[in-house]
């Protein structure tokens, strides 16, 4: 036995459509109710979503976009773990050129030079 294919006028179509859109029900409920093919109707869902899209200004080609803004991404971070690395290498070099203990906050420190590790406290006295 042959199957014929049954023909649906666009304004079924746009109704079904608008059904699963607007009540917020599966395509299989819907298409279910209606006595069709979930398939068809997951066609025409697609169909309208795709069209819409595009009135909406959104592209149709989005992983063409998604793929050149990873790759602008991928691109971006590079740089910045290239600036990060150089400005450590920068920091490291002025705590050299100042010595060992010099704080940036504080100043000089005054180093004791005895073998305790105890702070000195054997500063000159202010009057």
């Amino acid at each position: 036995m042959s199957e014929s294919r049954r023909k649906f006028d666009p304004e079924f179509r746009d109704g079904a459509v608008r059904l699963v859109l607007d009540t917020g029900k599966s395509v299989a409920e819907v298409a279910r109710d209606l006595g069709i093919n979930p398939g068809a109707l997951g066609n025409w869902v697609t169909k309208d979503r795709e069209q819409h899209d595009a009135v909406n200004g959104i592209p149709e080609d989005s992983a063409a976009e998604v793929k050149r803004l990873r790759a602008e991404l991928a691109a971006v971070q590079m740089e910045r773990d290239v600036l990060e690395r150089s400005v450590l290498a920068w920091v490291k070099g002025r705590r050299n050129e100042r010595g060992p203990h010099h704080s940036p906050t504080r100043g000089p420190a005054m180093v004791c030079h005895t073998r305790s590790a105890a702070p000195c406290w054997n500063m000159p006295a202010t009057t």
